[in-house]
């Protein structure tokens, strides 16, 4: 049973930085994404790292400011974000693919889910 576990979200202000992790437990070599669901508004791609962390893909939104990384031995995944702004608040879902699968930005695509982990970026 696959399962992913997301965590490291909290209250921190505009600039500030933070990084989230993520751990997939019961597969190995899967892709890796982020997306973020704001309230009222749909689940949006944030990031995504191959198997094998040699390729890495961002949305628009983020490019430049977040960076996302994996240690393989342990089949997580980082989230660094810098510079956050109050519209990066959201609650972050990590999610995992079948192994050797290519990177994606649809949900649709992406195949296992965690809970979520909620960043909020306020004065």
């Amino acid at each position: 049973q696959v399962q992913v576990a997301e965590s490291g979200g909290r209250l921190v202000q505009p600039g500030d930085s933070l990084t989230l992790s993520c751990a997939v437990s019961g597969r190995n070599f899967t892709p890796m994404g982020w997306f973020r669901q704001a309230p009222g508004e749909d689940r949006e791609f944030v990031a995504a790292i191959s198997w094998n962390g040699e390729r890495t893909d961002y949305g628009d939104s983020v490019w430049g400011r977040f960076t996302i990384s994996r240690a393989n031995a342990e089949n997580t995944a980082l989230l660094q974000m810098s510079d956050l702004k109050i519209e990066d608040t959201a609650l972050y879902y990590c999610a995992a693919n079948r192994p050797l699968a290519a990177l994606s930005r649809r949900l649709v695509d992406w195949v296992y889910w965690g809970q979520g982990t909620q960043v909020t970026v306020s004065l």
